[in-house]
């Protein structure tokens, strides 16, 4: 039986949702996305997720703004979801901004998408 790892992915944009789970999927992770923050909390809330990629300029709720409450949950084992920032203004932030949030990585729009893999596969915590 394999161990299926379970993707969130935080995105506004259906194209690079499609793409993203497209080449996720491929390796056999399993894909949930929403479309803002407050969704994503939302999900959290009900299931269990070993990454999350998470855009930062989303309506309704950012990802920084997600990324802090994410970081401040009571399950501590959600607390500390790995999450990747992706983001199309990375210049707007320093790493530095990122890691005060609590983000863990970053990937730069347009997306490699080797990079992404990788990137994934570097945070994803091994069973």
């Amino acid at each position: 039986m394999s161990d299926t790892k379970k993707v969130l992915v935080a995105e506004d944009s259906s194209v690079i949702i499609n793409l993203t789970k497209n080449v996720l999927m491929f390796e056999n992770f399993q894909i949930t996305a929403v479309k803002n923050g407050k969704q994503v909390l939302d999900k959290l809330q009900k299931e269990d997720f070993d990454l999350i990629l998470m855009d930062i300029n989303m309506p309704v709720m950012n990802g920084i703004e997600c990324t802090k409450a994410i970081r401040a949950l009571k399950d501590s084992e959600k607390a500390k979801i790995p999450i990747v920032a992706i983001t199309g203004n990375y210049q707007n932030f320093t790493m530095d901004e990122f890691k005060q949030a609590g983000l863990d990585d970053y990937l730069q729009k347009p997306l490699d998408y080797d990079l992404l893999l990788s990137t994934v596969k570097k945070h994803m915590p091994q069973s």
